[in-house]
């Protein structure tokens, strides 16, 4: 299995300039299409995730496909958050989003690799003396 690293240069070598092909293909096509369609749909629907849809090219870590040699081990990023997010849709037809949104960063802090209990408690005490403009440092992925 490749490192993360040669995994990274990989996908700059050689996925980076077929997924910027396609962004131009896909730019000079959307004028072309009828607004209706279902393929105007499809184009727009690429182009508002272009962001999420490419960003495995830039961190070696995220995985490209889900093709695991078992099904068990199938997509282990949407394994991971199943649970989560089958619970939001529970705790929001219940009346608690407050409840949603400390699951998503639970999840959040476990995927960037910090053990959730010690970093809320990190968190919530530095929390009263962040200053609003600077409270997206105290985000998992900071």
């Amino acid at each position: 299995m490749a490192s993360t690293e040669a995994r990274h240069a990989r996908r700059e070598d050689q996925a980076k300039p077929l997924v910027d092909s396609l962004k131009g293909w896909l730019d000079k096509l959307r004028p072309k299409v009828l607004s209706a369609s279902a393929t105007a749909n499809a184009i727009d629907y690429t182009l508002k995730r272009w962001t999420a849809l490419v960003r495995y090219i830039d961190d070696g870590r995220h995985p490209i496909d889900d093709q695991r040699k078992s099904p068990r081990d199938k997509n282990p990023i949407e394994n991971e958050i199943r649970p989560i997010a089958l619970g939001r849709k529970n705790w929001l037809f219940a009346g608690s989003e407050r409840a949603a949104i400390i699951m998503d960063l639970i999840a959040t802090a476990k995927a960037n690799g910090h053990e959730p209990h010690a970093w809320l408690t990190d968190v919530l005490t530095r929390l009263p003396t962040t200053k609003d403009r600077n409270t997206s440092t105290l985000l998992p992925h900071s």
